[in-house]
């Protein structure tokens, strides 16, 4: 684990190249999705997630859940074509877990719809993401806070 201007990052996980969702594959072949650090400050305080019906099946881009704070609602896009299988109850029921440990509290878990090595290939990690993450803070002059 590292940080750039207050902002965790983690090497293991996966990335969008808009450094807003992570992914982390679990044991038989799902995908845990979830906020980074960077996502939950720019949101502020998260007071509801909804997310889509297990079982839906959802695009590359498109919502796997929706966030919402006191002003702003907006999408958790899913970084590649994937099933819905599951979504995190206890982040349902306290949605501001995601701003107290955003790498901790995954959103949904997803089966990707093709191979998982090539649903991955899209997405970044390792050291040239981190990269890429911290230029990301520098440029947008994010400062990451929690709750």
């Amino acid at each position: 684990m590292s940080a750039c201007n207050g902002c965790e990052f983690r090497p293991q996980l996966y990335y969008d190249a808009e450094y807003e969702i992570w992914a982390r594959v679990e044991p038989g072949g799902t995908v845990s999705v979830g906020m980074t650090d960077i996502s939950q400050t720019k949101a502020g305080r998260i007071m509801h997630v909804r997310v889509r019906r297990p079982g839906s099946a959802r695009p590359k881009g498109k919502p796997v859940a929706t966030v919402e704070t006191g002003k702003w609602a907006g999408p958790v896009p899913n970084p590649f074509d994937c099933v819905i299988e599951a979504a995190n109850k206890a982040v349902l029921e306290d949605p501001e877990r995601i701003n107290r440990d955003p790498y901790g509290e995954w959103i949904a878990r997803v089966r990707p719809s093709a191979a998982l090595e090539d649903a991955l290939a899209g997405l970044l990690t390792g050291p040239g993401a981190e990269e890429g993450y911290c230029a990301r803070c520098r440029a947008d002059n994010i400062e990451c806070k929690r709750l």
